[in-house]
């Protein structure tokens, strides 16, 4: 996800180094398979689209719930001030500003929130921190400061293309499940057409060589540098190489499998010319998301959920014709 349009290049996606491909080659395999996703268990999680209320004109969330019917938002994006500590965008604090009072309004509405933490742009805490147990730390800072029940881990760029980086995510997170019983964490990655390229399957591989139990890998299907038939097709297509990346690695049951996964696309135009997400794209991915009961279906985002007009900028609106929130509103019927 990016905060600016033409950003976000998820593809074509990085030939990086696998680091040691020995020790997470082999599938780990449990025993049994874990239980299904925690996500599930709570009502309307499921379904939480992306705003991003960092620029000028994002719409009101208590606004967007009235409308369509959506209970939770994922707030983004938490990045590094320059060193291992986190604030909106990187500037902005996490308590007693507009952000805070945003979720306290949400949920005063009956709604409640996960936050989003790296995106593409800006400085990542996967860098800036040294250490696992720092970023989980950094983590711990975020979590305590909104008493949050979810957290999304969006790596891409730089943090997406180390492997060291990697690594210290999984194990970061780990360290975030042990000290948060039943928090869900999701983590959030670019994708081909086929599924994830080899830094997101090394990644997946590394979850599971930690035994770290992340409730959905998410994969963010768009920005594909090309690809066959429509855009829901590219994304089915996309999901099945995810599913089947995350049963290699774990071990699970092919129902185990797609209640780890997830989707979080974009709607209307994406950063790359000639490639349009539409409503019927979104009901294709809703349809296969019901049918497979994905861990998450989201997209990026509120913000660009309303028509452009005159000189709008292209990532406050969707650049196709629709209604106001007509991809929330199919977002929104998303129950897990």
């Amino acid at each position: 996800m990016s905060t600016s349009v033409g950003a976000r290049l998820t593809a074509p996606l990085l030939a990086a180094v696998l680091g040691p491909v020995a020790l997470l080659a082999a599938p780990v395999h449990a025993a049994a398979a874990p239980a299904p996703a925690a996500a599930a268990a709570v009502p309307g999680m499921a379904a939480a689209p992306y705003e991003y209320l960092g620029w000028g004109n994002p719409q009101k969330p208590t606004d967007v719930m009235k409308a369509t019917g959506v209970k939770w938002f994922t707030l983004a994006f938490i990045l590094s001030d320059g060193g291992c500590n986190p604030k909106w965008d990187g500037s902005r604090p996490l308590a007693g500003g507009s952000d805070a009072a945003a979720i306290a309004s949400i949920r005063a509405a009956g709604g409640d929130v996960m936050v989003s933490v790296g995106g593409w742009s800006g400085n990542k805490l996967g860098e800036k921190c040294s250490s696992a147990s720092a970023l989980a730390g950094a983590y711990q800072k975020v979590i305590d400061a909104y008493r949050l029940k979810a957290l999304d881990i969006d790596i891409e760029n730089t943090e997406f293309a180390s492997a060291t980086v990697r690594q210290r995510v999984v194990d970061a997170l780990k360290i975030v499940k042990s000290k948060n019983p039943g928090i869900v964490t999701y983590v959030t990655l670019g994708t081909t057409p086929t599924g994830p390229d080899a830094n997101g399957k090394d990644l997946i591989k590394r979850g599971a060589a930690a035994g770290l139990a992340n409730d959905g890998w998410v994969v963010m299907p768009f920005d594909f540098g090309g690809h066959s038939g429509t855009m829901g097709q590219a994304t089915v297509s996309a999901l099945d190489g995810l599913k089947a990346a995350v049963k290699s690695a774990y071990g699970y049951s092919d129902d185990a499998a797609y209640r780890h996964i997830g989707v979080s696309s974009m709607n209307g135009r994406t950063d790359e010319a000639g490639e349009t997400v539409s409503t019927a794209d979104f009901r294709t991915i809703l349809g296969y998301a019901q049918q497979h009961h994905l861990a998450r279906f989201a997209f990026w985002a509120v913000n660009r959920d309303r028509a452009c007009g005159s000189g709008t900028d292209a990532d406050a609106c969707s650049g196709v014709a629709q209604s106001p929130y007509e991809f929330t509103k199919i977002v929104a019927q998303y129950q897990g």
